[in-house]
């Protein structure tokens, strides 16, 4: 026996469709009704002004009142009122002596009767409108008071029946039946056509299932761990996840929907890739305090409608990265220095076969005094184990490339000073980038040299205004000098920024080094600089603050380390 299907729940368009429609005949059903109400209203009103109007305007005619003061004013009124009455469309025109004793009337018959309705304020010089039934059924009418000098010689009163008022209302309202019956129906098929393109786009979902499409994409969109960013044709942010304004460092999502990708205060070669038309494919870029992997796609359909951008962060990456180099250079120099070593071995090994023991005793001593003296040499200036590990590490690579690299006298940095908060990657990112970027710029030259500078600097302050607290400022200083070319002045800005660099093209990666380093700094809250050096290269100093400390400012420094072999 197979169950009854239930019925599917009309789609969000036929709701819509039925929603609209009951709608528009309501608000034009009220709308109709409301119209008849003031139009009725106001045509009482205007009937009023209208019999006023005419009231008055016989009572002022001197004619009128030169026949209210013959012997028989019936005769010279009556043709004139009539006239009046077809003239002016009004129903009817009484004009009465002050008892109320009519001279005309449209019925001759009711001449010389009594007028029916009140006269009482217009005996007392004031016009008046009311409505009242008398001999022609009811009517608006107005009576006013015939002057002559300072007396009332006779009324004058102008009215037009409510059957006809009602009559012009019917004939407004029926215009507008047929006015509102066309809006319903242009409605009703504007509604259609704009629902048939509704079912179009929602492909016949009805709103619990559109519900459930949005709950699904809401939960996708937050699980969602790369940035994804959504710009509309303007540029505008108009989808963000969690995982974008966390790479970002923006605010929360109410705050950065609706604003423009120039107002989020990005670094500008991030902001100018998010707003470039065209499509920008694994690009690298530097935040604040990450590296991103940008990929651009802009949507159209036709037109520019707007552009999808995920976002990578490859920081974690792009460290191991710069440690693997950093253990690729090592791996090099050991190979190299194995390679030398075991031609001195041979140099040992044939002065022994010759017969001068002593002459290969010398040489070799020689050889491990000079490598250990080196490595006492570098630990003794840099006691920080990961820093003098990089050094000796540098040393090898540059030596390799045949630049010498010395470790300046004044170079004082022991172990435990730095504090906690100043992570070794970062010293390793900073020194290690510093130094492969002079070892570039001084290969090839003559006296090829860098000079690598590492100590602690003091600079007093006072805590109070009172002068009561004294102390110093510690921070680490960190310069590399190169025997290059140096730097142009106009450039000492840009050889900040990722991807400059004057050297010739080469990996994707290049130009990224010095712009890790600022970055490094910049999350440090240091500084970097660059200047001109005494022998004409450039010098690189790092300042990274390490806190407050009691006692006097001062300066530590020792003796000069030098690596080559």
């Amino acid at each position: 026996m197979r169950l009854p299907v239930p019925p599917r729940p009309r789609s969000l368009a036929g709701q819509l469709f039925a929603m609209q429609a009951v709608l528009i005949a309501v608000v034009v059903a009220g709308y109709a009704l409301f119209t008849y109400l003031s139009d009725r209203g106001q045509a009482e009103d205007a009937a009023g002004r209208q019999v006023t109007a005419v009231a008055r305007s016989i009572a002022d005619s001197p004619s009128v009142r030169e026949a209210i003061g013959t012997a028989d004013p019936t005769a010279r009124l009556q043709p004139y009122a009539l006239q009046v009455q077809r003239d002016t469309g009004v129903d009817f025109v009484t004009i009465m002596n002050p008892q109320g004793i009519r001279w005309t009337h449209p019925d001759t018959t009711q001449i010389g009767k009594e007028f029916l309705g009140h006269i009482g304020p217009a005996l007392r010089g004031r016009s008046f409108t009311e409505t009242y039934t008398g001999t022609l059924g009811a009517s608006v009418r107005a009576v006013t008071p015939v002057w002559q000098g300072n007396q009332v010689v006779g009324l004058v009163s102008a009215g037009i029946r409510v059957e006809a008022i009602s009559e012009r209302v019917q004939e407004q309202v029926t215009a507008m039946t047929g006015v509102a019956a066309g809006a319903l129906a242009l409605g009703g098929v504007g509604t259609y056509v704009v629902n048939a393109r509704l079912r179009r786009h929602t492909h016949g979902m009805n709103a619990s299932e559109l519900s459930h499409m949005h709950d699904y994409h809401q939960a996708t969109l937050h699980a969602v761990r790369e940035g994804l960013l959504m710009l509309d044709g303007q540029f505008r942010v108009a989808l963000i996840n969690d995982g974008g304004r966390e790479l970002l460092g923006v605010g929360s999502e109410e705050e950065v929907v609706g604003r423009s990708v120039a107002d989020l205060r990005l670094p500008a070669p991030l902001t100018g890739a998010l707003l470039a038309s065209e499509p920008r494919v694994d690009e690298v870029h530097l935040t604040a305090d990450r590296v991103l992997v940008v990929n651009t796609s802009p949507v159209s359909g036709g037109e520019r409608r707007g552009t999808v951008v995920t976002l990578r962060d490859v920081t974690e990456l792009q460290s191991l990265m710069g440690e693997l180099d950093s253990e690729r250079g090592f791996t090099q120099a050991l190979r190299s220095q194995a390679h030398e070593a075991a031609n001195r071995l041979h140099t040992v090994v044939s002065l022994i076969e010759l017969g001068r023991a002593d002459e290969a005793v010398e040489f070799a001593t020689a050889e491990l005094e000079l490598a250990q003296a080196l490595t006492d040499q570098v630990v003794a200036a840099v006691g920080e184990p990961v820093l003098a590990a990089l050094l000796l590490g540098k040393t090898a690579q540059a030596n390799e490339r045949g630049v010498e690299l010395v470790v300046a006298p004044e170079s004082r940095l022991d172990d435990g000073l730095l504090p906690e908060r100043l992570p070794a990657r970062d010293l390793v990112t900073i020194l290690g980038n510093l130094i492969d970027n002079a070892v570039d710029a001084a290969q090839g030259t003559v006296g090829a040299r860098v000079t690598v500078t590492a100590y602690t600097a003091y600079t007093a302050y006072t805590a109070d205004t009172a002068g009561a607290a004294e102390g110093s400022r510690a921070e680490l200083v960190l310069r590399v000098a190169d025997s290059g070319s140096g730097v142009d002045p106009a450039h000492a800005e840009l050889v900040f920024q990722r991807g400059f660099t004057t050297k010739p093209a080469g990996p994707q990666g290049r130009g990224l080094g010095l712009a890790l380093v600022r970055q490094a700094v910049t999350r440090q809250e240091g500084t970097l600089t660059v200047a001109e050096g005494q022998e004409g290269g450039a010098v690189f100093e790092v300042r990274l603050p390490l806190g407050r400390s009691a006692g006097p400012a001062r300066r530590s420094g020792s003796g000069a380390v030098r690596g080559g072999a």
